[in-house]
């Protein structure tokens, strides 16, 4: 099970292909958004300058140029996560890396890539996802509905079923590290909580 134990710092960085507009439309709904994350898991989600949470908005130029700029921000990267970035399929809309460097759970940095070309419902969408799945939730379902964690792409923002998971994966009871097999009983218990289940 992988979280962030401390505050995340949410920052936006624009390339200059994107217009000033643009920039102050999407930082305001990403502040927003942030504050909703933060009432939503009790953690400390918030938007900043210089953040450990960075959501780059790039064009296709640009983001083919971002090797320099990963390998700055985030050392110790791997190349293979660096090509994933530079060379993302035309069909991918957007992607987030998290780095963990001891492999134990706790999430110390992440980085999100969204293309600056996309109208802004798809930008929205990707702001939507990729930050929740950077906070922890990393895995698409299926099973997963109704929401955004479910790669049929039937939901592009975040849902009340979403909210849920984010709640449980902040629950204090949980911790990072966990195997699934510590954390089944306790999501169990959660869930019931959370959902006026009672115990189980």
């Amino acid at each position: 099970m992988s979280r962030w134990p401390k505050g995340v710092r949410l920052s936006m960085h624009f390339g200059a292909s994107v217009p000033d507009e643009t920039r102050k439309k999407d930082s305001g709904f990403t502040a927003r958004y942030a504050s909703r994350l933060a009432r939503v898991t009790g953690h400390p989600i918030s938007l900043a300058q210089n953040g450990n949470f960075r959501v780059y908005v790039l064009d296709e130029d640009e983001r083919r140029a971002m090797g320099p700029e990963l390998r700055r921000v985030v050392p110790g990267i791997s190349s293979t996560t660096v090509n994933a970035v530079i060379n993302m399929p035309r069909d991918t809309y957007c992607v987030v890396f998290t780095s963990d460097p001891m492999s134990t759970g706790r999430i110390q940095q992440a980085v999100a890539i969204v293309r600056a070309e996309h109208p802004d419902l798809m930008r929205k969408s990707c702001y939507h996802e990729e930050i929740a799945q950077g906070l922890g939730l990393f895995n698409d379902s299926p099973q997963a509905r109704p929401s955004i964690f479910n790669d049929d792409e039937e939901f592009g923002l975040l849902t009340t079923h979403d909210e849920m998971l984010l709640r449980i994966l902040y629950d204090p009871r949980l911790r990072p590290g966990m195997s699934a097999s510590e954390a089944r009983p306790i999501v169990t218990q959660i869930a019931a909580e959370l959902t006026g289940g009672g115990a189980v």
